[in-house]
This record gives structure tokens, sequence and C-alpha cells, in this order.
């Protein structure tokens, strides 16, 4: 049996714990069945933003006689669009292995892996124990539980980002940000695209304003099913059959191709984490303090698998604390305070802080402000008739306790109202900044003028 001071398992946000460890001369132990660098670089955020951009200058082609140029679309290498994304992702990766493997302080376990007690592991034929262990193992694609689907083949995420052909028509099975984003994709490229949502909106968690335009504007491009339940799945020749139930009655949805974007569970159970003394919550998502300890001692856990949010960017911010909390020795409480978040469809969709039912729950005395691209100087050149600005302030202290953005950069927008909420800074901070005329941030900073106190 090996020791080490420090295991990290997972690839992914882990590492900034684990070579910083290994720099500081700690022997660590890299448990991952791989690829290296975890769920953003390999199946998430890096390679969805590289295709969604092929996907974004397809609409601005589309679009481009709204700017007096006459342009065609003439055809889609998709093959050459999915095969950029695939080599810049396969190359990053190949390079964290080989700098982990060169490490002399590090050892890499490329292998699943699985508790056998508290701080010990089995990988592969080999008993590993630590110290320390730091559990970052993220999570897997939610498989629902609906008659007849394990007997087609549907994708998921994981493979909705390396699929050979365009599909001709595709249906998807959730109405959260990664439907939004994969719909938004495979939809500008061509293929025509049916949701099929619970719920009443698609993005469910955002503010509610926000989903409701949001579901009207992908109305008017995909076939959205809304408020119904998909509860058969069937093969048909070359295509699957998808049967869904809801309030207004019956549904079959016919398409070549099913994605199933359900939500996301965490891979607990692969590790036998029951196997330790960390509790789980109800969904299987690892309990932690605020110092991110789980209820074993010396184990420690980070980013998805713990589930307080499922970011990259947050759980980077995780990896900060656990650094400091279980290498460094000082305690310091995470502070998820102005935590953001983004979606990279068309519209875009960003929000930081409450949304307006958050406030409205919890009988908070806030007021809000709200502007909309189109009255704005940027917003008119780009077109962009749909999205606005809405912000909210405690009407005493003048503190931005949240901020909801649809339209065109919200992913950027968003930021300048991430720094004034970090610094607890009132709304006049923005009001009385000069900002560029006639930048698109100019719609932030008119929300802000726009409360009503």
């Amino acid at each position: 049996m090996q020791t080490f001071d420090l295991i990290v398992i997972g690839a992914g946000s882990g590492l900034n714990i684990s070579s910083a460890a290994a720099e500081k001369g700690l022997k660590v132990a890299v448990v991952e069945k791989g690829p290296m660098g975890g769920t953003c670089l390999n199946r998430g955020c890096i390679p969805s933003k590289i295709i969604i951009h092929s996907a974004d200058v397809a609409e601005a082609i589309r679009s481009s006689h709204k700017f007096g140029i006459n342009s065609k679309l003439t055809s889609i290498d998709f093959k050459k669009i999915i095969s950029r994304a695939s080599k810049i992702v396969d190359k990053e990766s190949k390079e964290i292995k080989d700098a982990i493997i060169e490490d002399k302080n590090t050892t890499l376990f490329n292998l699943e892996a699985k508790f056998v007690s508290d701080r010990t592991l089995k990988a592969g034929k080999e008993i590993i124990k630590g110290k320390k262990i730091i559990i970052a193992a993220g999570t897997r694609p939610l498989i629902p539980k609906i008659e007849g689907l394990k007997d087609v083949d549907f994708i998921t995420s994981d493979e909705a980002l390396r699929l050979k052909k365009l599909p001709k028509c595709m249906t998807i099975l959730g109405g959260g940000y990664i439907a939004a984003e994969l719909a938004h994709f495979y939809g500008s490229l061509g293929t025509e695209i049916n949701i099929v949502q619970r719920g009443k909106y698609l993005v469910p968690n955002e503010d509610e304003e926000i989903s409701k335009k949001f579901t009207e504007i992908f109305s008017k491009k995909f076939k959205i099913i809304t408020e119904f339940d998909a509860t058969k799945v069937s093969k048909k020749g070359k295509n699957i059959v998808v049967k869904a139930e809801g309030k207004k009655g019956k549904k079959k949805i016919i398409s070549d191709v099913l994605l199933v974007a359900a939500g996301r569970i965490p891979n607990t159970d692969i590790l036998d984490v029951s196997k330790t003394n960390v509790s789980l919550s109800e969904k299987g998502f690892i309990k932690t303090n605020q110092y991110l300890e789980t209820t074993a001692k010396n184990i420690w856990a980070l980013g998805d698998i713990a589930g307080k949010f499922l970011f990259k960017h947050s759980a980077n911010l995780e990896a900060q604390y656990v650094y400091s909390n279980a290498v460094l020795g000082k305690r310091i409480a995470a502070d998820y305070h102005a935590m953001p978040h983004a979606i990279f469809s068309s519209p875009q969709i960003a929000g930081v802080g409450l949304r307006e039912q958050d406030l409205k729950n919890k009988k908070i005395n806030y007021a809000a402000g709200k502007y909309y691209y189109s009255k704005s100087g940027m917003g008119q050149a780009l077109q962009d008739n749909d999205g606005f600005v809405k912000i909210f302030a405690d009407r005493k202290t003048r503190k931005i306790i949240g901020c909801h953005i649809l339209g065109t950069d919200a992913s950027t927008l968003i930021h300048e109202i991430v720094v004034a909420m970090k610094n607890n800074l009132a709304v006049d901070s923005i009001s009385n900044s000069v900002h560029i005329h006639p930048a698109l941030s100019e719609v932030v900073q008119r929300a802000v003028n726009n409360i009503k106190w």
C-alpha cells in the first residue's frame, strides 16, 4: 500500500490544489480515469463554447440582411466544426497529463478508483491511502427513467459535442442551460429542433421574467413543447419516437437524434463514498461545511460533486479555499457572494444574486430598475429588440442584491455588477461612473438610473 500526503480525486479544478501542493514538496497522488482536465475542458464549457461560436457566426450570416448585407450560408462543414473543438481539447488534455507525469512529487493513477475505507482507495489493483483527501470528481449526465429509453441510441451532452454528422432533426429532453446551448448550436446549423420541457418555461432556474422571454424567443425558432413529460421512447426505422403527455393531452415527436439533457448527478456512487464517513445529501452530493470539510476527518470536497454551484468558476474558487484549509492549514470560510453565471445561447443570459421571485418569497424590501437594449445607441445598432437588463437594490443600503440580463454579450455585461457587488458598493458607483457612449454597457447604467426608489 502506498501512502501519500495528499490524494486528489478528479483532474479538473482539483489540479489547482495538487500542483500547488506538489510545488511545496508534498507527496501527491492524482486519481482520474481520464481524460485530464475534467468536465469543463473535455465535455463541457470549453468544447461547447468553441462549437457555439460557429453557430453564432452562422446566425450572423443568416441575419446579415437586417444590416444591409445580402449574404448566403452555402454550406456547413460540420466535421470541421467538431474536429476543431476536439483537437483543441485533446491537445490541452494531453499536455496536462504530460505535466502531471513529469512532476516528481505527483503520481498519476489514470484509472477508476473506489473507496474501501476512510482516506483509503483501491485504484486498479493497488491500495492507496492519503493523510488528506480532496474529492473533486464532478458529475455526469442524469439519465431519467423513461420506458424504452435504454433500448434506443440516445445521446447526452458528452456525445453531442463529438457527433460525426449533423442531424436533420433532434429532440431534446429537458429545458435547462445545456438544452438551450445545444439547441442554439444545432439549430443555427440547420437541424430541426424539438424541446420537451416538463416546466412552463425553458431555463427555469433563471429570473422568471428572463425565463418567460427566453421561451418566447426560442418558440419562434424551434418547436417548444412545455408542460409535457416524456413517457415512452421507441425506435422506428432510423428514427426515434418520443411519446409525451401533459395537461394539454398527448404528443408524438419523431426525430433522427434524441438528446437527453435532464440534469446532472454526482459521481459519489462510482467512488463508493458510502465506504467512508462522508455524508451525502438526498441527491447524492457530498455535504460540506463553510470550510468545504466533509463529515469525515481530513477529507474535503469541491466543485460539482459538492453541489453548491455547478460552475467551473465556482469550482476554481473553492479550490483556492480548500488549498488554504487543507494544505496550508489556514481555515478560511468560502465566500460565494456575487457568484455569477451565464448561458451561451442566442440570446445570451447572465445573472448574479437574487431573482425577483426570491426577493418576493423572502419579502425583501427591494427597488427595481430595468432598461431595454433597443433604447440605447448600441442596442439599436445591433438591432437587439428583445434584450434587457433588470437590477435590484436594497432600499435602505442602496446596495445591489441581484441583476439579470438577457441579450447580446450578457455574459460580459454582468461583470460590472459582479465587481460592484463583490466590493459591497452601492448602485451609485455605477450610475456615477462615466460609461463610454454608445457602448452596450450603457444599458446596465441606465437600468440602474431607472431604479424606482
